[in-house]
């Protein structure tokens, strides 16, 4: 049994290895989209704090969840968290599988470009939106009497830029069309819908998804519009930019598809240009030995005119030999 379970760890570490040396290439390659991607992140956190400022705590507005949902209560908060928290970490295990299963859809880098760049288009809408139009917080530390709906103007730049990490995520105001929560949710549910393999649980990832928006509602997170816009513009941003980008490679064929740079393409083009070459010859030889003659066609050309003219030669030598008259 120890042998066993020794000789499965090898191969697994080999397995292990051997992925991280072809996704290290590929971060080599792609590390400054990934960065990019991942500073954006702050963007979008330091443009939450931002507008945390300019909140201006009010009565709920009017909405439809509200009426429809029963209110959860501050104390069941956590429900709507916790099931995100469920999600974002299925996804991000997902995401590396690759490194341990032999069912190989994509490269973990590849997906983690994509996943950020829909990520980033979204935020980027969801900045410009939740600063044209500051609407009062539905959450209970937005609501008119809490310490937490205002904040005091900063007595300097890096109490700002510091966003008061992680607090001031958790209790934000201001930041509400769209939801923040779904742009995570809905991006992860359609990569998967994408690139998953198993039907039953992008069944579930969508249910989630649903039961996500359902749960921010009825713990007044957010307002239902904050939701609904959610749904069909991150929808409509991951088709518009998946659309727009190369697609991944698939691995499912059992091949090496690792994206090449320019240089090993010129090599790999000469390459295929010379076994071309080499095959064509090949087959003109193949020919020549079917028809019987091993000679090359100038070759021959060559001989039958050296042959006229010998035997032009000789007739010339006869006729002269030949006596007059006779």
């Amino acid at each position: 049994m120890a042998i066993y379970i020794a000789r499965e760890a090898t191969k697994l570490w080999r397995k292990v290895s051997a992925e991280i040396a072809v996704e290290l290439q590929l971060l080599f390659e792609k590390w400054r989209l990934l960065l990019a991607g991942l500073v954006f992140q702050y963007i979008h956190g330091l443009a939450a704090r931002g507008v945390h400022y300019l909140h201006r705590p009010g009565p709920l507005l009017q909405d439809l969840g509200f009426m429809a949902l029963p209110e959860l209560g501050q104390d069941k908060g956590y429900l709507s968290e916790s099931v995100f928290t469920f999600i974002f970490i299925s996804f991000l295990l997902w995401s590396f599988h690759p490194f341990i299963y032999h069912g190989k859809r994509f490269y973990t880098v590849l997906l983690w470009r994509r996943v950020l760049a829909f990520l980033v288009a979204s935020q980027f809408l969801r900045i410009i939106t939740f600063y044209s139009t500051q609407l009062p917080g539905p959450n209970y530390h937005c609501r008119e009497g809490s310490k937490l709906a205002t904040l005091p103007p900063p007595h300097n730049v890096l109490e700002v830029l510091l966003i008061n990490f992680p607090r001031g995520v958790l209790f934000g105001c201001g930041d509400l069309i769209f939801s923040s929560h779904m742009i995570f949710t809905l991006v992860f549910v359609r990569t998967y819908q994408k690139y998953g393999s198993k039907r039953l649980i992008k069944l579930l990832a969508w249910l989630m998804a649903i039961i996500q928006s359902l749960l921010i509602i009825a713990s007044r997170k957010h307002y239902s519009v904050d939701v609904v816009v959610a749904w069909y513009t991150v929808n409509l941003v991951v088709f518009f930019v998946d659309n727009k980008l190369p697609e991944m490679p698939d691995r499912t064929s059992g091949l090496s598809l690792l994206p090449v740079t320019s240089k090993d393409k010129d090599v790999k083009m000469k390459e295929e240009l010379h076994k071309m070459e080499k095959d064509s010859k090949m087959k003109d030889e193949f020919h020549k030995l079917l028809n019987g003659n091993t000679v090359d066609s100038t070759d021959r050309r060559q001989r039958v005119q050296m042959n006229g003219k010998h035997g032009e030669e000789t007739n010339h030598t006869l006729s002269d030999a030949t006596p007059n008259g006779t």
